[in-house]
C-alpha cells in the first residue's frame, strides 16, 4: 500500500473535535464539502504530476525544473517548494528510479508528508465556557469578510452556541444593512450603531456590553475592510482591539483574518501587516473552491505559523467548514489517488 493510501486510511477515521459529537452522516457531509471545494486544486496538481510522469526519461535538470514549476504553480510558496523538491530528488536517486509511475508516487508521497508534518498548530476556535467570547474579524476589501462572518455564525449556532453580531463596519455604505439581513435570516441578535458614522470602537464596546447583558456565548465583530497600507484604518483596528481588551483582558478570544484564496501569495503579505496590528490568531480562507492553487493552505502555515480556522468552500450559507487537515488531505487524495496507483 502506498504512503498516500496509508495516510488516507489513517485520516479517514478521524474528524475534528468541533464536530466529533455529530453523527456519521454529518462527517460524510463535511468530507464531501472538502472533496467538492478542493476539486480545482486537486485536478490542477494531478494533471501536472501526470504530465511529469508521462514525459519522464531520467533525472536531469529538465525533470527537476518541471517538478519545481508544478509545485510553484500549486502556490505552496518558495520555502516549501525548495524543501519538497530536495526531498523528491533525494528519493529518486535513492531508489534509482527508471519508471515514470514511480516518479508520480514519490512526488505525491513527499508532497503529502510535508502537509502532515508538524501539525501541532491548533486550528479550532478557542472558545471558553460560561463566558462571552469575542471574535474580531478583519480583512481587506472584497475578500468575503461579512459573508464569512454570517457563515461562521450559522456554524456556531448549529453546534449549540448563542451568537450575536456587532456591525462595526461604519465606513462602507450598506455594510450594516447587509449584516442586519444576515442576522434576520439566521434569527440571531445583532448590535448596530446607534447613530450614523458612529466611531467603530464605541460600537464594539457597546455591542459587547449588550452581548454580556443578553448572556451571549459568542460575539462576532464585523470591521471595515481596509488595505494593509492605509495607516488610519489600521490604527482604527488597533483601537478596536484595545477597546475589546478593556472589556476583558483575555479578549478577543480570536482575531481572525479573512483571506481570499484566489489572491495567492499576496494574502501572505496582508496577514503579516494585520498581524502587527491585532495579533491574528487564525485565518479564514475564502473561495478555496474557486482556485487551483490549494497549496496556499500550506504556505500560510509554513510562512506565517498561523492556523487556518475555517475554509470557505462555496457560496451557500453552510459552505464553510472548520479547517481539518485530515479532511483537507483526504479531499486532495480522493482526486489524486485515481491516477496514483
Amino acid at each position: 500500500m502506498s504512503l498516500i493510501n496509508k495516510i488516507k486510511c489513517l485520516f479517514s477515521k478521524k474528524i475534528s473535535d468541533q464536530i466529533k459529537d455529530k453523527n456519521k452522516e454529518n462527517e460524510i457531509v463535511h468530507q464531501k464539502k472538502f472533496d467538492s471545494g478542493l476539486k480545482h486544486s486537486s485536478s490542477k496538481i494531478n494533471n501536472a504530476i501526470n504530465d511529469i510522469a508521462k514525459n519522464f526519461r531520467k533525472l536531469d535538470q529538465n525533470l527537476i525544473d518541471d517538478i519545481e514549476d508544478a509545485l510553484i504553480s500549486f502556490d505552496i510558496g518558495t520555502a516549501a517548494t525548495k524543501k519538497i523538491l530536495s526531498s523528491i530528488i533525494e528519493e529518486i536517486k535513492l531508489q534509482n528510479v527508471a519508471d515514470g509511475s514511480l516518479i508520480k508516487q514519490i512526488i505525491l508521497d513527499k508532497l503529502f508528508v510535508y502537509y502532515i508534518q508538524d501539525t501541532n498548530i491548533n486550528s479550532e476556535l478557542n472558545l471558553k465556557k460560561d463566558e462571552c467570547n469575542v471574535i474580531l474579524v478583519s480583512g481587506v476589501n472584497g475578500v468575503g469578510k461579512t459573508t464569512s462572518i454570517a457563515k461562521i455564525a450559522n456554524f456556531l449556532k448549529n453546534i449549540g452556541y448563542t451568537v450575536c453580531l456587532i456591525a462595526a463596519d461604519t465606513f462602507r455604505a450598506g455594510a450594516v444593512a447587509q449584516l442586519d439581513e444576515w442576522a434576520k435570516l439566521l434569527n440571531i441578535k445583532i448590535f448596530k450603531p446607534i447613530k450614523e458614522a458612529q466611531d467603530p470602537a464605541s460600537v464594539v464596546y457597546e455591542g459587547i456590553k449588550f452581548a454580556n447583558e443578553n448572556k451571549i456565548d459568542v460575539v462576532l465583530c464585523d470591521t471595515s475592510g481596509r488595505l494593509q497600507n492605509k495607516l488610519n484604518l489600521m490604527n482604527e483596528l488597533k483601537k478596536i482591539n484595545a477597546v475589546i481588551k478593556k472589556t476583558n483582558p483575555t479578549q478577543p478570544i480570536e482575531s481572525l483574518l479573512v483571506i481570499d484564496a484566489t489572491t495567492g501569495q499576496n494574502g501572505l503579505s496582508q496577514a503579516k501587516a494585520f498581524n502587527e496590528i491585532t495579533n491574528i490568531t487564525g485565518i479564514v480562507l475564502t473561495k478555496i473552491d474557486s482556485t487551483s492553487k490549494g497549496g496556499i493552505v500550506l504556505a500560510i502555515k509554513d510562512t506565517l505559523h498561523l492556523p487556518i480556522k475555517f475554509l470557505g468552500l462555496g457560496e451557500k450559507i453552510d459552505d464553510i467548514a472548520p479547517f481539518d487537515l485530515e479532511m483537507y488531505i483526504g479531499g486532495m487524495i480522493n482526486e489524486l489517488n485515481l491516477s496514483a496507483k
